[in-house]
């Protein structure tokens, strides 16, 4: 089994110099797609689920799928990654089902949606890091605000992160990546106009990282969000409005200040979505989702395989990773 922990893969990344794509996936088959990418290219992938995020009805159900998915590409280190996890609980129910790294997202009230204090997102997240320690899993943590929706029901505004605030969460929680808000959004709607240095503050991302060096950057809310699979999207029923994301070139750039982490999530769905809605147009008597679905599938497979390139992650699943139950067994001795 490739499965290993988060920590490993981007200690490895730091080594060589590149990031790692971390890659939201809602349907068993995007968690192929994502895998055949890494497969083809032969890159180290984390795969990343928010709970409640599937069809499924049931998270375990949908988890325990996912993760029998990852036994049937043993030539690829893969971490299961749980995002945004609003809670200790919904932490807990991940690594005990088998997550090989969860995200602690303390730094919003799971309830109130509003942003919480400094004390109480560190006292949740030295309660998940307890649990996961014991279990060999890794733990990240957020601090500030990441801007935009990541579930498309409430919408957070961007609070950036603190570098000062930052040495004194990691000192304190002693988590193995940090998500830091520098200006970034999640969502299909982000920025206005093309972002700049005014709206992407990538000189935090060096100072953090000068002040926690044995702790991984993570950004989030970084796709780039492809005006032409927006005009797919919207020729075949979308209504996506006119927006902005985050440059390619400066996710590659991120990768040299500190970031080893870069999560993806919307640009990938888009892909996914404009080739579905193109299949489903050219059968106007299809009622077996499943073409559709491979269509979406394959054109997911290819982004992804194209920002494994930009991130610096391809051809480097050169190494054999230490097992997830061979990781726990070393923090139980």
């Amino acid at each position: 089994m490739t499965l290993c922990t988060l920590r490993e893969v981007l200690d490895h990344a730091r080594a060589g110099g590149y990031g790692v794509g971390a890659f939201n996936v809602t349907d068993i088959e995007q968690v192929e797609a994502v895998l055949d990418a890494a497969a083809s290219t032969s890159s180290p992938v984390i795969v990343q689920t928010i709970a409640g995020a599937s069809a499924f009805a049931s998270d375990e159900l949908y988890w325990d799928l996912l993760l029998r998915t990852v036994d049937h590409y043993p030539q690829v280190p893969v971490v299961v990654h749980l995002d945004h996890g609003p809670d200790a609980e919904t932490c807990k129910r991940a690594i005990d089902a088998g997550f090989s790294s969860v995200m602690i997202d303390g730094s919003l009230d799971p309830v109130t949606h509003q942003p919480t204090s400094f004390e109480a997102n560190v006292a949740v997240t030295k309660e998940v890091v307890a649990y996961a320690r014991e279990r060999g899993v890794s733990v990240e943590a957020e601090l500030g605000t990441i801007g935009g929706s990541k579930d498309g029901a409430t919408h957070a505004e961007i609070v950036l992160a603190d570098p000062d605030e930052a040495a004194r969460f990691v000192a304190e929680t002693d988590v193995d990546a940090l998500a830091v808000a520098i200006g970034t959004s999640h969502g299909a709607y982000k920025f206005t106009s093309p972002p700049d240095g005014t709206v992407l503050r990538m000189d935090l991302i060096e100072t953090i990282a000068g002040l926690i060096p044995d702790t991984h950057l993570v950004m989030h809310g970084s796709s780039s969000l492809p005006a032409d699979l927006r005009e797919i999207i919207n020729a075949h029923g979308g209504g996506l409005p006119e927006s902005w994301g985050v440059p390619e070139d400066e996710k590659a750039r991120s990768t040299k200040l500190g970031v080893t982490k870069i999560n993806q999530g919307m640009d990938s769905h888009m892909a996914y979505a404009a080739a579905m809605r193109v299949a489903l147009a050219a059968d106007p008597l299809a009622a077996d989702p499943a073409p559709a679905a491979k269509a979406g599938r394959a054109a997911m497979s290819a982004m992804v395989a194209e920002r494994m390139a930009v991130f610096g992650q391809a051809g480097r699943a050169d190494y054999t990773p230490t097992p997830l139950r061979e990781t726990a067994a070393l923090s139980l001795a």
